[in-house]
């Protein structure tokens, strides 16, 4: 499986972390080759069955699990921009610290684990058009600099 590295922001009970995920038409230097997302890279991803088994969870870690989209405490969708998710923070003592790291700019980005199911190659360039999403993760090193994360409060 593929992991790749984006901003977004997160939250917990009356904590909410939101953003992007990936970004669609931005490239990044994955050393040795660029990657681009396309739009509706996970548009079936997210449409299937499988959808409900998909997990935010913090530095790729699964022991580290914030939500998943079939209980309700995830969720995602493609607009414009690329991927973007919400999620309610657990009351545990990990929903209680990354919102603090989130806030003092110490986390600031996403990744994202994946299985390519459609590419495109131009020279060095792979264009990702469809894949299976297995998880998103919070991250203080994303691999695509331009995904986001940010804390709502409610």
């Amino acid at each position: 499986m593929e992991r790749r590295v984006l901003e977004s922001a997160v939250g917990s009970k009356g904590r909410t972390l939101y953003g992007y995920a990936a970004r669609f038409n931005e490239p990044t230097d994955l050393g040795g080759f660029s990657e681009i997302i396309r739009p509706g890279a996970f548009k079936r991803s997210l449409a299937s069955d499988d959808a409900q088994k998909i997990r935010a969870i913090y530095e790729h870690d699964s022991r580290s699990l914030l939500g998943r989209l079939g209980a309700g405490t995830l969720r995602l969708y493609e607009d414009a921009q690329g991927l973007a998710f919400e999620g309610d923070l657990p009351d545990t003592q990990l929903g209680r610290d990354l919102p603090v790291l989130v806030e003092r700019g110490d986390i600031g980005g996403c990744s994202f684990g994946f299985i390519a199911q459609g590419e495109q190659w131009e020279g060095e360039t792979r264009h990702l058009t469809d894949v299976d999403l297995h998880e998103i993760t919070i991250t203080a090193t994303p691999a695509y600099d331009s995904t986001t994360v940010q804390v709502r409060r409610e």
